[in-house]
């Protein structure tokens, strides 16, 4: 399944840059959802992480032009290889294993054509 291709301008107030000076830097920025597009209308994108402990990641959530800060525990489905998901817990849609970003694939399609040794996976035979 294809990267919902939701964008949001993360532009916070000066008093949560205030609350949050002394732990992060927040500054303007665009979001780009990582779930899944099939999630509806709440999107997410994560902004920090605090080293993995539970409630350590802090996302931003939005839905048209209202955004919220949540601090969510990550998702705790592993892959047949013991993957973490690396979404939050109870996400919408699709793993993020079974998400793909369809411009980051495009990316590396082109670089494997000029640095092969780096993408073996992508090397010769390989149909795009």
């Amino acid at each position: 399944m294809n990267k919902c291709t939701a964008v949001a301008l993360f532009d916070p107030p000066d008093w949560i840059v205030a609350l949050f000076a002394s732990v992060h830097r927040l500054e303007s920025r665009h979001l780009l959802c990582e779930l899944g597009g099939d999630h509806g209308d709440d999107h997410a994108a994560m902004l920090w992480d605090e080293g993995g402990r539970p409630g350590s990641a802090v996302w931003a959530r939005w839905a048209g032009k209202s955004m919220r800060l949540a601090s969510l525990d990550w998702c705790t489905a592993p892959t047949p290889d013991e993957e973490a998901c690396g979404l939050f817990g109870g996400h919408p849609s699709m793993h993020a294993w079974d998400v793909t970003d369809p411009t980051l694939e495009a990316l590396k399609r082109e670089l494997a054509k000029d640095l092969p040794d780096l993408f073996p996976e992508d090397g010769e035979g390989h149909e795009s």
